[in-house]
């Protein structure tokens, strides 16, 4: 009977040597695939009744594997789309133990099988002008943490920033004067530059005058001058959120995130008229194919289309029940 493999290193040679040293994988692909592995493990760890650095590659099935996704899922409430995200980190770890372990191939290529979970792609979604107004004007421009997160949220909005790369940016990173705009390094290790507007050019100029927290270096830290969690930002915008939604009642029934801004920044140059490509080149999208979500959203550019067109004539009639087997079928 042959030896167990040990999972701690083949898992430990995959970040280090599989994706740092030869896919130089982006630091946004390293933590969410140290994020995936710190759940499994933690899943792993209360079915086995094992501590992860003693479980053997064996353990690690298909089966558990897909026992791991169902909880995500059940208990901790995560989109299929997140699980889907989840079963990729995991595939690509089981591709490179083909090449490490071939005498687990059999175990490999049913973990591979597992399929991803299909899902209804629902319309994205975005904030209105009032909305977006309400929100800039809720926090107390009177407190350091108002002015931060007023600068902060005004940023998101008009510029499309993901949230890895407006909670990560630098003052190195903005630039003033003639051409104002800020630059950041993107999915893929794409950089790309973004303008400012001139309103936002005078929100951050007066931001920078603050005293500096921290020694990073950070546009919008924290209290104690860290990098803000993603949680911390969550819980800026919820907050915003419900002091903005007693002067604009709409509010009180979306969610506000960093990738809400997002969408509400490329409807907003979709409506002015801006080309897919120049949207497409403004958010850091690696197709322009990826800007036709956005094509999809708006109803009120499609009510602007169908305007334009010459109606078609019709004729009503009279309902008259039919076959009562073809009904049956009809209505499945």
């Amino acid at each position: 009977m042959s030896k167990p493999t040990s999972l701690a290193p083949l898992l430990e040679r995959f970040f280090t040597q599989r994706l740092m040293q030869q896919r130089q994988a982006s630091p946004h692909t390293i933590s969410s695939y140290r994020d995936t592995f710190r759940q499994f493990l933690k899943f792993a760890e209360r079915r086995l009744h094992k501590p992860p650095s003693r479980l053997d590659f064996e353990q690690i099935d298909a089966p558990l594997i897909v026992a791991f996704l169902d909880d995500l899922e059940t208990r901790q409430g995560v989109c299929v789309r997140s699980r889907n995200l989840r079963l990729t980190a995991i595939s690509s770890f089981f591709r490179y133990a083909a090449f490490e372990a071939p005498d687990h191939s059999a175990q490999i290529q049913r973990v591979l099988a597992i399929p991803s979970k299909r899902y209804t792609r629902t319309l994205v979604s975005f904030l209105t002008r009032p909305e977006v107004d309400a929100l800039l004007a809720a926090p107390d421009h009177s407190t350091w943490s108002g002015r931060r997160d007023h600068a902060f949220m005004l940023l998101a909005v008009q510029t499309g920033l993901r949230l890895s790369e407006i909670t990560g940016l630098t003052r190195d990173d903005l630039f003033f004067g003639t051409g104002a705009h800020l630059r950041v390094i993107g999915k893929g290790r794409k950089e790309r530059c973004t303008p400012f507007a001139r309103s936002t050019t005078t929100v951050l100029r007066n931001w920078l005058k603050e005293p500096q927290r921290g020694d990073q270096n950070i546009v919008f830290p924290s209290a104690r001058g860290q990098r803000l969690s993603v949680h911390g930002v969550q819980y800026i915008l919820d907050k915003h959120r419900q002091t903005a939604s007693r002067i604009c009642p709409s509010l009180s029934g979306k969610r506000v995130t960093v990738h809400r801004l997002r969408h509400t920044m490329a409807m907003d140059l979709l409506q002015a008229g801006v080309d897919r490509a120049v949207i497409a080149l403004w958010l850091g999208h690696e197709s322009v194919e990826t800007t036709q979500i956005y094509l999809e959203a708006t109803l009120a550019m499609k009510e602007e289309a169908l305007a334009k067109t010459a109606p078609y004539s019709g004729k009503s009639s009279r309902f008259q029940a039919g076959d009562h087997l073809l009904g049956f079928l009809n209505s499945l």
